[in-house]
């Protein structure tokens, strides 16, 4: 069985248990700017965890495409990915620990094969101070199904001081198991949900001596030490409390939120703790051996760059994709990035001619079947590959002359025999600041200037690249702190301001519709507590007497207090009905349609996940804050309520 075939079933699995398959949402959240990408499972499920009804039922299985920029330094070695799979099942307020622990169990030894006896488990330590007891209750589901495949499931507390002590179940603390919003229980705001988890590891046996060689070597090995004997494979979140003025209650009904990487379950099943071994990348690996002449594993340097290349270039695709184009600021800044750094690691294995198309057209080949959207686009992504790959060849060029020019000194200036055909480079003039420069203003990698001056027998001065890394560090705080700032807050917080401003969306997607014609759509939101954004096709910009109409016919609205209603129904019956929606995005069977009525007339009508207002008139007073354009043939115009 390959990935594929596992990824269909473990959908189909939780499907013969009641489940309703959903599709995966976007990796561009839709109205979240909490965060650029969509980075797990749970994140286009969290509105339905706090308690919104999912048109499709509480029971309900998923395979979420993922992206987390977080994890782009990380590429290289043999787990790290930016793009990934998540594998979910979510019960909300139907099944709890007994039925997911014993599906989970059966799932993993019978569907996928995996071993038992390489299985091991993590619980929730309990919390005395805060009133939250160690999560027994897992422990003996736990225990019960291990004891159906005759092996004894000790469990043992403080492994990572002790050892394992033949150990399967390992209790740790909220930092390693506990789910809230907020993370560890202490910074759970009052009425927050959160609960334990219960993570499961593939052990790939300590007679690899994977602990002996690692950093960690001097300490015990435990399942969550990292140095690589034991791979996390999936995750069981038990959202039971609730935090009061009191403490922490249990809720009347508990969340069943589980999450487990495809790419790792492959692993855990192909038994290599290398995920770019598995058929996920084995083609791709392919390809870039028959461009590259190298073979993946015939150094450690060759196989990091392979690994590079091989993730950022898929998941580059996907972004594309999903709408995503190359620039210098928000997702189009990683996605230059992830082009740029696949190019440069290419160049590392002598890689000369422009090779991502033909990387991307194996991943549109692999993906294709369960991702409609990569075939679909196929000419748009390899456009934006093309271009971007083109590019940054001129970047890297103009770069090497700027370096070339700043620090080469003649044979004649080292006192040496004259010959003008002969040149060499000045190692102090290769200063951090001038790496840094070269780096933020032109794109041109560090790596690269170290390999160019090593080329010429030169060693950069340690003390230049010291200088560099802390250039480099002031530049990511500069850059995390920009994104706090501007990602801060949004729908995920469920808040009162950002589901007003949400129903606000609606009204002026109305608004614009009826002022400047029926030919207007919308293109794109992004909702945060304090603002709405809205993207929409027109090509022109607006007049002040056109966007003086559209503020009016919003606020008459808001005026008239009338009921923001909601309806479940097929997506057939909400296009029948004139429910308007992005429909370029996937929907599953069933939606929400959100509806405001002026007696017969219909004000809006969206399919939408919510939250929303219950009525107009709770919005306050709709003002325009600015109109601009966003893209060719797109206008953008940001507002607030006051």
């Amino acid at each position: 069985m390959n990935a594929q075939e596992l990824r269909t079933k473990y959908l189909e699995f939780f499907k013969s248990k009641g489940h309703t398959i959903i599709p995966s949402a976007s990796l561009v959240p839709e109205n979240d700017p909490t965060t650029l990408f969509t980075g797990s499972g749970m994140q286009p499920m969290v509105v339905y965890l706090l308690g919104e009804k999912h048109p499709l039922g509480d029971k309900l299985v998923d395979s979420q495409k993922c992206f987390r920029t977080q994890d782009i330094e990380e590429v290289g070695d043999n787990r790290h990915t930016t793009m990934f799979e998540m594998l979910g099942n979510w019960s909300l307020g139907d099944y709890f620990k007994k039925e997911q622990i014993a599906w989970m169990f059966e799932f993993l030894t019978k569907e996928a094969g995996l071993d038992p006896k390489n299985l091991y488990i993590t619980v929730f330590r309990g919390n005395e101070n805060l009133g939250i007891p160690r999560d027994v209750q897992a422990v003996s589901l736990w225990q019960e199904q291990f004891k159906s495949v005759d092996i004894e499931a000790k469990d043992v507390d403080f492994s990572q001081e002790n050892g394992m002590a033949d150990g399967r179940i390992f209790y740790y603390e909220e930092k390693k198991n506990w789910w809230s919003r907020a993370g560890v229980p202490d910074n759970m705001p009052v009425g927050e949900p959160g609960g334990p988890d219960s993570e499961m590891f593939w052990d790939f046996g300590a007679e690899l001596g994977l602990h002996e060689k690692s950093q960690f070597r001097d300490l015990p090995c435990h399942v969550n030490c990292d140095c690589g004997r034991f791979m996390e494979i999936g995750n069981n979140v038990f959202m039971q409390y609730v935090k009061t003025q009191k403490g922490y209650e249990l809720l009347p009904k508990g969340n069943i939120d589980f999450g487990g990487g495809l790419e790792r379950m492959a692993a855990a099943m192909n038994n290599t703790s290398d995920i770019f071994l598995t058929d996920l990348f084995s083609s791709i690996i392919a390809k870039i051996e028959e461009i590259s002449g190298k073979k993946y594993g015939e150094s450690e340097e060759v196989k990091r760059s392979f690994r590079v290349i091989a993730d950022h270039l898929k998941a580059s695709t996907f972004l594309i994709a999903d709408g995503v184009i190359p620039s210098n600021t928000e997702r189009g800044y990683f996605l230059r990035r992830l082009i740029r750094r696949a190019v440069r690691y290419g160049k590392l294995i002598g890689i000369e001619k422009d090779f991502v198309v033909s990387v991307a057209e194996i991943v549109i080949q692999n993906y294709s079947e369960h991702y409609g959207e990569l075939a679909k686009n196929r000419e748009m992504i390899f456009a934006e590959l093309k271009k971007e790959e083109e590019k940054f060849g001129k970047t890297l060029e103009s770069g090497l002359k700027i370096l070339e020019k700043t620090v080469a000194v003649t044979w004649d200036d080292l006192d040496k025999p004259w010959d003008e055909n002969k040149q060499t480079w000045d190692a102090e003039k290769i200063t951090g600041k001038l790496i840094f420069e070269l780096f933020s203003t032109y794109g041109f990698p560090k790596e690269m200037i170290i390999e160019e001056a090593n080329y010429r027998n030169i060693l950069i001065p340690k003390k230049s690249l010291e200088e560099f890394e802390e250039e480099f560090k002031k530049h990511q705080q500069l850059s995390r702190t920009a994104s706090a700032g501007m990602f801060k807050g949004g729908l995920q917080d469920s808040g009162e301001e950002t589901a007003k401003l949400h129903t606000a969306t609606h009204l002026l997607l109305a608004a614009l519709r009826n002022v400047l014609g029926e030919h207007v759509f919308q293109k794109g939101s992004n909702i945060t507590a304090e603002r709405l954004r809205l993207d929409f096709s027109y090509s022109e910009k607006l007049t002040p007497a056109q966007l003086s109409e559209v503020e009016e016919f919003v606020n008459e609205v808001i005026r008239a207090d009338l009921e923001v209603q909601k309806a479940e129904m097929s997506l057939e019956e909400a296009k029948k009905i004139g429910a308007m929606g992005v429909f370029e995005a996937k929907y599953g069977e069933f939606v929400s349609v959100y509806s405001i009525l002026d007696g017969e007339k219909v004000i809006s009508r969206e399919i939408c996940g919510g939250p929303h207002a219950s009525c107009t008139g709770a919005l306050g007073r709709f003002r325009i804050q600015k109109e601009e354009a966003s893209s060719a043939g797109v206008r953008r115009i940001k507002a607030v309520l006051e």
